[in-house]
């Protein structure tokens, strides 16, 4: 199946993976994270056990690990000296660890001593993001408290906090669910982008945490998160599509989208005659490959892996 116009034409291929069959995956298994690795290898979080799914550039699963990640949310991959590396995020535990790709821990970030939860505020953590050495940062790790405070928090590549921002420090106003974070350098100059989802739109900061502009309000109905390739930014809308946005943030295209089914009662959950080929349902992350191949996953039960395959 087809879809996309223009130059934006891909062949849909329906559940090019899929999680394994198991009792944790068929009763939730939702897939919340996707990344490619250098090697080609594609790496899925998802609720269940086991959470982390690496599969094969064809789809095959190749292996598997995580039993502690019920809550498993944001997925982030960084390479640092050649190597890479997974941020993983549990919005229901609250950990926030670095690893190997095949489990090892590296780095475990704590909840700091903010003033917000001393107020009563909850902790859920809901994505990473870091500001790569090897693109010229200085390590720093960003953490979106998406799903409890509407903050989001800075720490040194050692883990140490360094300070927090909330959306109040510009024009734009407090976050409401900034649910994931990412560091953008495609005009050569690193900004850090926040999907600020309740309030449908990105805000954008310097990698110091100074505010610097919003766009998408007029554009975006419920960004997730951020990908990116050949200069274009590739933004998974919850509500059943995903935005394609050139360099001066404007819309050059969408693909399958279905906002309609998120009306529908019962969503993101129906029956199976509503989770249809070349139609998304609830596009939780996305990632291109070198080739311009876009992997989706979807906030669903049982989870749901397609693969956009660039024409």
């Amino acid at each position: 199946m087809q879809i996309g116009e223009g130059s934006f034409k891909y062949e849909w291929i329906d559940n090019w993976a899929r999680i394994p069959a198991t009792p944790s995956g068929r009763e939730n298994g939702r897939t919340h994270g996707v990344e490619v690795a250098g090697d080609g290898r594609v790496v899925v979080f998802n609720q269940a056990d086991p959470a982390v799914l690496i599969f094969s550039p064809d789809g095959k699963l190749l292996s598997s690990w995580g039993d502690r990640f019920a809550g498993a949310h944001g997925l982030t991959l960084v390479n640092e000296g050649g190597t890479d590396y997974l941020w993983l995020t549990d919005q229901g535990t609250g950990e926030v660890v670095k690893t190997t790709l095949d489990g090892k821990t590296v780095l475990n970030i704590r909840r700091p001593d903010h003033a917000v939860y001393a107020s009563g505020a909850k902790y859920s953590p809901t994505w990473v993001a870091v500001h790569e050495q090897r693109r010229g940062g200085n390590g720093d790790v960003w953490v979106t408290d998406g799903y409890g405070s509407s903050h989001v928090h800075r720490y040194d590549r050692a883990g140490g906090y360094l300070g927090t921002i909330n959306g109040g420090e510009g024009r734009a106003g407090p976050f409401k669910c900034p649910h994931a974070i990412w560091f953008d350098d495609r005009n050569g100059e690193a900004e850090l982008f926040v999907a600020d989802r309740g309030n449908r739109r990105v805000q954008v900061y310097d990698p110091e945490g100074r505010y610097k502009r919003v766009f998408g309000a007029d554009a975006l109905t419920s960004p997730c998160a951020f990908a990116s390739h050949d200069g274009l930014l590739i933004v998974p809308e919850l509500r059943a599509r995903l935005t394609i946005i050139d360099p001066d943030e404007k819309v050059v295209c969408r693909l399958g989208t279905n906002e309609a089914v998120c009306d529908i009662r019962g969503w993101p959950n129906h029956e199976a005659k509503l989770i249809q080929p070349g139609r998304f349902n609830s596009p939780h992350d996305a990632v291109a490959d070198a080739d311009g191949n876009i992997y989706v996953v979807e906030w669903i039960i049982g989870g749901r892996i397609s693969k956009l395959v660039r024409q």
